[in-house]
């Protein structure tokens, strides 16, 4: 039996919930606002920890954030907020949850406005996927860009969004193709590159 060539993530390799979440959804170009807005958030949360604790806890951050519904979590009060906070399923930091609540409300300020969530982050790599060619050891914390993107979200009123968060979700979401050169997804990923319409 042939072993399947992987990016080298430390844990994951012989890790099923892992392997499936690289093989399946890590770096597949995402084109859908809210899904781009819940990953974001997630990545919020992951600051200062490690992605598969996040990971292992979405099913329960989707139940208590209402599936990611910005127009239902900017209306989150402060009974929501107690809530959250006693939440044992999610990670419990009252920066965090208050930055996912106004997010969602800067959310909904951008549409309001007539200016899609996607369209603005897919404009910022010139909509289409970023496709680079690393090998074990290059992948790089932070790029230009993920500062430039971080800078933007910022500027909207978005928290937890400095260039390292923002740069894993580039390429959680495909904007960036960052499977190393050696994984079998790297191919099938820049595959799926096509331009926004």
């Amino acid at each position: 039996m042939t072993e399947i060539a992987r990016c080298t993530w430390k844990g994951m390799n012989g890790d099923p919930f892992y392997e499936a979440y690289h093989d399946h959804e890590w770096g597949v170009p995402e084109w859908d606002s809210r899904a781009l807005w819940e990953k974001l958030v997630l990545d919020g949360f992951q600051a200062g920890l490690s992605w598969i604790t996040i990971l292992r806890k979405r099913e329960a951050f989707r139940a208590a954030f209402a599936d990611f519904d910005p127009d239902k979590v900017a209306r989150f009060d402060e009974a929501d907020r107690a809530r959250l906070m006693a939440d044992a399923g999610i990670i419990r930091s009252n920066g965090k949850i208050d930055a996912a609540i106004s997010g969602a409300r800067i959310y909904l300020d951008m549409r309001e406005r007539g200016e899609d969530f996607a369209t603005f982050l897919w404009d910022m790599v010139g909509g289409a996927p970023i496709q680079n060619h690393w090998r074990a050891g290059e992948v790089p914390a932070q790029t230009p860009l993920a500062v430039d993107m971080a800078k933007a979200l910022k500027a909207k009123g978005f928290k937890f969004c400095g260039p390292v968060i923002v740069y894993a979700f580039m390429q959680a979401t495909g904007l960036v193709n960052d499977h190393l050169v050696t994984c079998y997804r790297h191919e099938e990923c820049r595959a799926m590159a096509r331009r926004v319409v």
